[in-house]
């Protein structure tokens, strides 16, 4: 039951990406390129789709989520939140930061809109997702290189 609905919200996920237009990164550079209000041809509908979703999940995360995490209670469908435990911003979370917003300001895509738009075998699509993957993987080595040198410091 749990993948069936990871599956069906996947898909919703996906549709709601692809009808609000995130899927296309011309629609979502012409959203982050404020040069073109300038221009009269900035496109906010990106903003109005961001605040609607934000307009429909706060009043359940407030009413149903936040209550449920507070008394130790867990999702309908899980046996705990999987929630973010670290709360303070450090040099890591910098960089990906940096690093997601340039990739999403230079290609006007994002990892979600980049698994939806595989079905389109896409060339610039598959590209995006192949150096996603070893974006990560590269990422994850690094941070084994470093746990390990701050395990065992090499003598000079």
């Amino acid at each position: 039951m749990r993948n069936l609905v990871a599956l069906l919200s996947g898909l919703l996920f996906g549709a709601g990406l692809l009808l609000s237009g995130l899927a296309d990164p011309a629609k979502v550079l012409g959203f982050l390129d404020i040069s073109l209000m300038v221009k009269g041809e900035w496109d906010p509908s990106l903003m109005l789709v961001m605040m609607t979703a934000l307009g429909v999940y706060l009043p359940v995360y407030l009413l149903w989520v936040k209550p449920r995490m507070a008394s130790s209670q867990g999702p309908v469908l899980d046996s705990q939140y999987h929630v973010p435990n670290r709360s303070h911003i450090d040099g890591p979370l910098i960089v990906g930061a940096a690093l997601f917003g340039l990739g999403w300001g230079m290609l006007g895509i994002c990892p979600g809109p980049a698994v939806v738009n595989l079905s389109s075998l896409d060339p610039m699509a598959l590209a995006f997702m192949a150096a996603m993957v070893l974006g990560a993987y590269l990422g994850r080595l690094i941070q084994r290189l470093i746990a390990r040198r701050q395990q065992c410091p090499v003598e000079a």
